[in-house]
């Protein structure tokens, strides 16, 4: 592989985070005025991968300048903040439940503070359509009629240097009004509108904290080189290249904060932000976050992760997969009360859920921000309307739910499901925008509710030989489908992602651990999980460039291994997509 390295200088902040910005004079390649100032010399960005068509438009020496000062300024807290996750784990795992912090009760307590609430285009967003940002995708979701588009850059999308950079350049184009695309069989694709204004709005979804861009390392001043954070490549790229642009068509940079894990995170987020508007030369609180509240630690520090990026906040998020993953991680070894059910019994409708998203409602509406409910992955089926009936009909009840709960809008994942959705929001909220009036003083959730996690088979849920065999079978072909550079993928009638995919191998290592039987009081163990592993992959069908025999080797290490891999795509990642061949540049 051809290496071409592209190396540029950036200049820290003298104090805080709202600092000077470049030592250049005029204004950037993106018309940014860098703001003014007193610097110091500090670090570079080197670009370790092959070039491609149009690469030098994203990755140009004022873009890498900046993402040096994000990274000069933020890596050690973020390398901090990654050691906390593990400490507050390892408590977990020894039995110190997760709770409402006393030291953060007078931010919980006072009721005058307010978000900065919607900007916009983010008035109304009943129906948001969710994606990956390739040409193709980005213009289907831009032509979708939902209000919203979710562009993103994590869990549907496999982090292939490919579709890092080659993203960026769609959403660039389709910015402003330029993105085309012709696939292989000469099909064309434009926008409905060269007018981003008459599309849905963009908010753009970057790689969370824990990631890292193993094609772009920062050289700090004394010549030690790190892994580029995931989060402030992809942030830092959209925020450089669009910021300006969006604002000028009457948008902005707006953005979904994946995997918190509390109020740290967040005001590490809002620092970042800070410091890269003053960098670019935009006001302060241009940029609006809404964040995906999908672990559990962030569930007991919604008001607070609010507070933190308040000046920043448009809303919340019930990430509900990963919400899922997160519960299932943080108690997998505290045995059988702790076990969930197969995932397709797992719905909105158990108590422990119910108690997370009406919590959710009541904490966003209290502050004066959008509650967003989650994404249903339930598919429609054009050659199959049998298939197509049934997703409408519990997508449709899933839907008039959270309309009724008070949420202000919600996810899906197909264009043919969102007259479905907006129908159910449509019903609730008539020629309102949203319903942040809807206070929600009903609701009353503590401790408790949120862990009952035993309510779910209490109320008749089962772990069964299909659950399992569902899970490895979902698993293995994710990965394959992710390592071949795809991270959103339609299975069995549902659209997987990162977040199901770690469900699937999440349920299995636990349920191993903790001894769990399927019917007739048949154990779940290593031995049978192999036997079945290997019969699906024996007839799993051998299409051009599959990487199936790689993909049961990544769900072997992340579902049967004895320790419990936080993330399933980090060894993925590290160890099998960087440098394959889904991992070249187009």
């Amino acid at each position: 592989m051809t290496t071409t390295t592209l190396t540029t200088e950036t200049h820290r902040p003298t104090s805080g985070t709202t600092g000077a910005g470049h030592a250049t004079s005029g204004t950037t390649s993106s018309g940014h005025a860098p703001s003014d100032g007193r610097t110091t010399r500090g670090g570079h960005l080197r670009v370790e991968a092959a070039p491609g068509p149009r690469y030098d438009e994203i990755l140009t020496p004022e873009a890498l300048e900046f993402l040096a000062a994000l990274h000069e300024a933020f890596l050690g807290r973020r390398h901090e903040l990654l050691q906390e996750r593990q400490r507050r784990r390892a408590d977990v795992a020894d039995g110190i439940d997760p709770d409402f912090r006393a030291c953060t009760r007078p931010v919980r307590d006072d009721p005058t503070w307010r978000v900065a609430g919607w900007a916009p285009g983010l008035e109304d967003r009943r129906v948001e359509i969710t994606g990956p940002t390739d040409p193709k995708m980005t213009i289907n979701a831009l032509n979708s009629g939902a209000k919203v588009w979710l562009a993103d850059a994590e869990d549907a999308s496999s982090p292939t240097w490919r579709n890092v950079v080659e993203g960026q350049l769609s959403l660039r184009d389709a910015i402003r009004g330029e993105l085309e695309f012709t696939n292989e069989a000469g099909k064309e694709y434009r926008l409905a509108s060269r007018d981003i204004a008459d599309l849905p709005t963009i908010v753009f979804r970057p790689r969370g904290w824990h990631l890292t861009e193993a094609h772009l390392r920062y050289v700090d001043r004394s010549g030690t080189a790190t892994a580029a954070s995931g989060s402030l490549v992809d942030f830092g790229l959209y925020l450089f290249h669009n910021a300006t642009e969006l604002v000028a068509r009457g948008r902005g940079p707006y953005f979904y904060l994946p995997k918190l894990e509390g109020y740290r995170e967040a005001r590490l987020w809002n620092d970042v932000f800070v410091l890269a508007q003053d960098l670019l030369g935009i006001p302060q609180g241009t940029i609006r976050a809404t964040v995906l509240i999908e672990t559990l630690p962030a569930a007991f520090e919604m008001e607070e992760i609010l507070y933190e990026l308040r000046e920043h906040s448009a809303g919340l998020n019930a990430g509900r997969w990963d919400y899922l993953f997160s519960i299932i991680k943080s108690f997998r070894t505290r045995g059988d009360q702790y076990v969930l059910p197969d995932r397709d019994q797992l719905t909105m409708t158990v108590p422990f859920m119910r108690a997370y998203t009406e919590l959710l409602v009541k904490t966003c509406h209290r502050r004066g921000a959008h509650a967003i409910g989650g994404m249903s992955a339930f598919i429609p089926d054009r050659r199959r309307p049998d298939v197509t009936e049934r997703a409408l009909a519990k997508v449709a009840a899933d839907k008039a739910r959270e309309a009724g709960d008070g949420f202000d809008g919600s996810w899906v994942a197909h264009p043919d499901l969102i007259p479905t959705a907006r129908a159910q929001f449509d019903a609730v909220l008539g020629e309102l925008p949203n319903q942040v009036h809807v206070q929600r003083d009903d609701v009353e959730v503590g401790q408790h509710e949120l862990l009952d996690i035993g309510s779910a088979r209490r109320a008749g849920a089962t772990v069964t030989a299909a659950g399992l065999r569902a899970n490895v079978s979902v698993a293995v072909r994710y990965l394959d489908a992710w390592l071949r550079g795809n991270g959103a993928a339609a299975i069995d009638g549902l659209m997987e992602d990162a977040a199901t995919a770690e469900i699937s191998r999440s349920q299995v290592w636990q349920w191993i651990a903790s001894g769990t039987r399927t019917e007739g009081g048949v154990p779940i163990t290593r031995s049978r999980v192999e036997a079945l592993l290997a019969e699906i992959v024996d007839d799993l069908p051998r299409t051009p460039g599959n990487r199936i025999e790689e993909a049961a080797a990544v769900f072997r290490q992340v579902a049967l291994a004895e320790e419990f891999p936080t993330f399933l795509t980090l060894a993925g990642y590290s160890q099998h997509l960087v440098g394959s061949s889904a991992d070249q540049p187009g």
